[in-house]
């Protein structure tokens, strides 16, 4: 799988399945100061207007603004052209659902950068010039992941950043593979990061976000170590891909266990649910061939002893 693909994947799942994983993320990139409980409202990732349909990777309203997040891979130049491509399709769609008097309001945009090299800027901007002479610059927010260290994730709850933490290394994962210290150091980082991952989720209660979490993390670097099975093997373990597949199946077992005795219970039901159709017909029968009540009562009584 490229990629592409599987880092998109894994920031689109965070979107949909923990989208309060955004909250600190954009109270870093803009300064704001959200609380986790905030209302997030979702907004549809596809805008279709005069200019054709773009597909975003994630666009939200918090508060009285509206976020527009791009997960980007590779540092490339033109970034700043598809988000100015992106927000005037998203603040053109705004206008036309307003109607007049028509008024653009362009989100607040922001690019997270997987990876970055010395010419990935601090912020993308565009100058736009007007038939009349004015100007303004377009800009839009950028940040660095690989910036933030292990520490800086955990003290400003940036989880969004565990699942790339290891792309830092993908340039020397050769060397490390092939060298017992260098591989020591990064399973101990590894075992570091796991235990603020369990101290952020599992000491708060929270352990679909632990699973959810790891998952995301095995997969970026399964994809990441592909070529290096054996550190592969250890910072998968390390990780916690050993105790996921644990918790799965805890969980199936535990799922299946609760269908048979769903399964038992309505058997019993359905015996109990017979049995009391058949006494009523009984009455009834007894009851149009003139039988006295008072015996029709006793011979309820004895077929329910049965």
């Amino acid at each position: 799988m490229p990629d592409n693909t599987v880092f998109d994947s894994v920031f689109k799942t965070m979107m949909q399945k923990t989208p309060r994983l955004i909250v600190p993320f954009i109270n870093e990139a803009f300064g704001r100061s959200y609380a986790l409980d905030d209302p997030i409202l979702r907004i549809d990732n596809e805008h279709e207007g005069p200019l054709g349909k773009n597909i975003t990777d994630s666009m939200l309203r918090l508060g009285d603004k509206i976020y527009h997040i791009e997960c980007q891979s590779t540092p490339e130049t033109d970034m700043v052209v598809r988000m100015v491509e992106y927000d005037f399709a998203i603040a053109l769609e705004e206008a036309i659902r307003a109607g007049a008097p028509y008024e653009m309001n362009f989100p607040e945009s922001c690019v997270l950068f997987l990876r970055h090299t010395s010419k990935t800027p601090d912020e993308l901007q565009m100058k736009v010039n007007l038939p009349s002479g004015e100007s303004f610059m377009y800009a839009s927010r950028v940040v660095k992941a690989q910036r933030f260290s292990s520490d800086d994730i955990f003290e400003r709850g940036l989880l969004l950043l565990l699942p790339y933490y290891l792309m830092r290394y993908e340039g020397q994962l050769s060397e490390i593979d092939g060298d017992d210290v260098r591989t020591s150091e990064l399973v101990a980082e590894c075992a570091e990061l796991r235990a603020g991952l369990e101290s952020e989720t599992l000491a708060k209660g929270d352990s679909l976000l632990y699973e959810q979490l790891v998952e995301l993390i095995i997969k970026v670097t399964d994809h990441l170590l592909a070529k290096h099975e054996t550190l592969r093997r250890k910072v998968r373990r390390t990780m916690g891909g050993e105790v996921l597949e644990l918790m799965r199946e805890r969980a199936e077992r535990l799922e299946r266990e609760a269908e048979e005795r769903g399964r038992e219970q309505g058997v019993e039901q359905g015996r109990e649910q017979g049995l009391e159709q058949g006494i009523d017909a009984l009455a009834s029968q007894l009851r149009a061939r003139g039988i006295d009540e008072n015996v029709i009562e006793e011979a309820m009584a004895a077929a329910r002893k049965q």
